[in-house]
C-alpha cells in the first residue's frame, strides 16, 4: 500500500512537472521554431495551467509571467495585481513602470523605472517628453546620467547621456531669451564637452562642443573644435562644411 502510495505520488508530481513545462513554452512559443511542441499548446491552456498554480502554490516566475501576459493584453488591472505579489526587485519595479505608463501616469511610470533601474525605457521617456517640456526632459536626462555612473556604467553610456543632455539645453535654449538663453547653450556646451572629456575619439561628440560654441559666438573656439574633428576624420563632411563657412565669413569684406 505504501508503494502504491508513493508511487501514485511521484507520478502527480511528473504530471505537475510536465504540465508547467508545458505551460511555460507556450508562453515562449514566439521564440519556438514553427511546428514545434510550444507552438502546439494553446496559450489558454497555459493560462489555465498558471493560474491554477497562482491559487495553490504562487512563485514570482508564475506572477511574473501572468502579470507580463495580463500588460500585454490590456488587463492594467490584472498586471498590477500580479506585479504587486512580487517581492521588491528590479523586474517588479519595471513591471509597475510599465504598467503606469499604460495608464497614462508618466510620472510613476519614471519613478518606477529609475528604481529598476530601466535606462532604457527612461530614454525613451525623455525623447516623449523633449517636443513637449525640454527643460523638464534635461532634469531627468541628468537624473538618468547619475544613475549611469553610481552603477558604474560603461563611459560611453554615459557620454551619451551628456551629449543627449547638450541636445536638450540647446532645445531649451530655443524657448527663452536673452540670459536664459546664453545661460541654456552655456550649459549645452559643458555637457558637450563633458561628453568630450569620456569619449574623446567621438566625432558626434566634437561636433556637438563645436556647435555649441558657434551658438555663443565663439567662433575661434568652434574653430579649433573643429580641427579636432579632422584629427579624428580627415574626410568629416561637418567639419570640412562648417571651417570652409567660418572661411567666408572672416574673408567676407565689410560694408
Amino acid at each position: 500500500m505504501v508503494r502504491v502510495v508513493t508511487g501514485a505520488a511521484v507520478a502527480l508530481v511528473l504530471v505537475a512537472f510536465c504540465a508547467v513545462q508545458l505551460a511555460s513554452d507556450a508562453f515562449c512559443a514566439s521564440a519556438a521554431a514553427p511546428g514545434t511542441l510550444p507552438t502546439r499548446v494553446p496559450i489558454v491552456v497555459a493560462l489555465q495551467i498558471y493560474r491554477t498554480l497562482d491559487r495553490v502554490a504562487p512563485a514570482p516566475y508564475i506572477e511574473t509571467t501572468l502579470a507580463e501576459y495580463d500588460a500585454a493584453h490590456g488587463d492594467r488591472t490584472g498586471a498590477l495585481r500580479h506585479a504587486l505579489r512580487l517581492p521588491p526587485t528590479p523586474i517588479r519595479n519595471e513591471l509597475l513602470g510599465r504598467i503606469a505608463l499604460a495608464r497614462g501616469d508618466r510620472v510613476l511610470a519614471m519613478e518606477y523605472f529609475f528604481a529598476a533601474p530601466d535606462i532604457a525605457a527612461l530614454q525613451q521617456y525623455v525623447l516623449a517628453l523633449a517636443h513637449s517640456d525640454p527643460t523638464r526632459a534635461y532634469a531627468v536626462e541628468r537624473r538618468v546620467r547619475t544613475s549611469l555612473t553610481s552603477l558604474e556604467t560603461h563611459p560611453d553610456a554615459v557620454a551619451e547621456a551628456c551629449w543627449t543632455m547638450g541636445l536638450l539645453a540647446e532645445a531649451a535654449s530655443n524657448t527663452t531669451t536673452g540670459a536664459h538663453r546664453a545661460a541654456w547653450r552655456r550649459r549645452a556646451l559643458g555637457d558637450d564637452i563633458a561628453a568630450v572629456e569620456l569619449s574623446p575619439l567621438s566625432e558626434k561628440y566634437l561636433l556637438a562642443a563645436a556647435g555649441a560654441e558657434l551658438s555663443l559666438g565663439n567662433v575661434r573656439a568652434a574653430r579649433g573644435w573643429y580641427h579636432r574633428v579632422l584629427s579624428v576624420d580627415p574626410k568629416s563632411p561637418g567639419a570640412i562644411a562648417a571651417l570652409a563657412a567660418i572661411a567666408r565669413m572672416r574673408t567676407r569684406p565689410s560694408r
